[in-house]
């Protein structure tokens, strides 16, 4: 479709970068989750006093960016202030554009399925495909009208976004790379996520992404809070992800006078509109809403050091809440290398029915619970309800084997996006890359029942 001419205007005498090739080399990003932060690419950028000056230094606009409700209680209260060459309202008008296979009206475009599902690797494409073209959605619930619910979507790209960026006004998005490194470029700065590592970019940042190689990758997109660090309990004050290892990125900023393409995911549509400057010309800004970066390896897990396999809510990283105290619209659990030394346990993840969906990705590696078929850049989905547990070969072999303490495989790294919600499966995902037979990794199992043998079972 083609774009509505938004002129060049006067404003733009002319272009002035800040970097280039090199800007994405020792970038530097300030420690903390959830920190205030202050940062300015050039000295007194920020005023002083005041949010809003009569007049900016350096003839900068003053524009806030609202992560909820102005009234919120202050713990939960999110704004970043921007101060940028050209306020965000310098853009043309929207025009409707072709959504591919994103999807979020999940009753009207989607289907409840009870069944075990599975997928193969969402291939990568031979065709130039960027970040934003490469998105398919793969199951969701609710509506980013009511901001209740997500999404899940899979990225595939191999090719830059270039004058372009992407902004959602409909959810969060956690972005977990499974191939490629991603260099992305924000309104608040630079950031670059490699495989192991993730991101958060919440709702209304613009942002583009680069790559130098085929890349792939998950994404949860979540309409009702934001991402917050999951309660410690008893476990204490330490442990599972640690506050100073999430990153936010510094300041960065670029004046280029050109023809950019932003578009906007609103209420699961795509809509896009021109702009003659390059949208990331924020000076300077300060606040507590902005995006961030975290390595899955500097995870602390705990675990069981007795007996029995826990639930894998002790490997959450990020939860958002619903409002139900406890229920999430989304945790992100992972399942990291750690020592198993539980006595008289089977100690791969039992057998389960949940009241939650559970997703799961593999972002390297053979999971533990699937001896074959689970592949990187695979995924799999248990409804609720939908019964799930390890295949008939990984039961063999944990029913056997000699339990000492043994380090689990450090070469393998899969996640699980569980939610409160039903998914509802898109067409895309019903019909595509879905293993028709994963079911049959259950049927191996047998019966060990023998009334008359207290000790009966596989191997006794």
């Amino acid at each position: 479709m083609q774009l509505p001419s938004f002129v060049l205007s006067s404003r733009c005498l002319k272009a002035a970068q800040r970097g280039g090739s090199s800007k994405w080399e020792a970038l530097q990003y300030f420690a903390g989750f959830g920190n205030y932060v202050r940062t300015e690419t050039l000295p007194n950028s920020l005023p002083q006093l005041g949010n809003t000056p009569q007049r900016c230094p350096y003839g900068l606009y003053a524009e806030q960016l609202s992560g909820s409700a102005f009234t919120a209680p202050r713990h939960s209260n999110q704004r970043s202030w921007l101060y940028r060459i050209l306020p965000s309202t310098v853009h043309g008008p929207y025009s409707k554009v072709d959504r591919g296979f994103l999807r979020s009206d999940f009753p009207a475009e989607a289907s409840p399925l009870p069944d075990q599902l599975r997928w193969d690797p969402f291939p990568l494409p031979t065709d130039p495909t960027d970040w934003v073209q490469g998105l398919v959605t793969v199951c969701g619930a609710g509506s980013p009208e009511m901001k209740a619910g997500m999404a899940i979507h899979m990225y595939a790209c191999n090719q830059s976004m270039e004058r372009k960026t992407f902004m959602t006004s409909d959810g969060d998005l956690l972005i977990v790379p499974q191939q490629g490194t991603l260099s992305i470029q924000t309104e608040f700065g630079l950031l670059t996520v490699a495989p192991g590592e993730i991101c958060v970019i919440q709702r209304q940042m613009k942002f583009k992404v680069l790559v130098a190689e085929p890349s792939r990758g998950y994404i949860a997109e979540v309409y009702d809070s934001h991402f917050v660090l999951p309660d410690l309990g008893p476990i204490g004050a330490n442990g599972l992800a640690n506050p100073q290892h999430f990153l936010t990125p510094s300041a960065h900023y670029e004046d280029t006078c050109d023809t950019w393409r932003l578009v906007h995911k609103f209420g699961g549509q795509l809509f896009a509109a021109e702009m003659d400057h390059s949208p990331f010309d924020v000076v300077g800004w300060h606040g507590n809403y902005a995006p961030y970066k975290y390595d899955l390896s500097l995870f602390c897990p705990v675990n069981s050091v007795g007996y029995d396999h826990l639930d894998p809510s002790i490997f959450t990283v990020l939860t958002a809440q619903t409002n139900a105290p406890g229920v999430a619209a989304c945790d992100f659990v992972i399942f990291p290398p750690r020592y198993m030394v539980q006595e008289d346990t089977f100690r791969p993840p039992y057998y389960h029915r949940n009241c939650m969906s559970e997703y799961m990705g593999n972002i390297r590696g053979v999971y533990e619970a699937k001896s074959t078929a689970f592949s990187p850049g695979g995924g799999s989905l248990h409804s609720l309800g939908s019964p799930h547990g390890p295949d008939s070969t990984t039961f063999a072999k944990a029913s056997t084997q000699t339990l000492k303490p043994v380090l689990s495989d450090p070469s393998a790294l899969a996640f699980m996006f569980e939610s409160h919600y039903m998914f509802r499966v898109t067409p895309f995902a019903q019909h595509t890359l879905v293993q028709p037979d994963y079911w049959q990794c259950w049927q191996g199992l047998r019966k060990h029942f023998d009334p008359t043998n207290v000790n009966a079972g596989i191997g006794s």
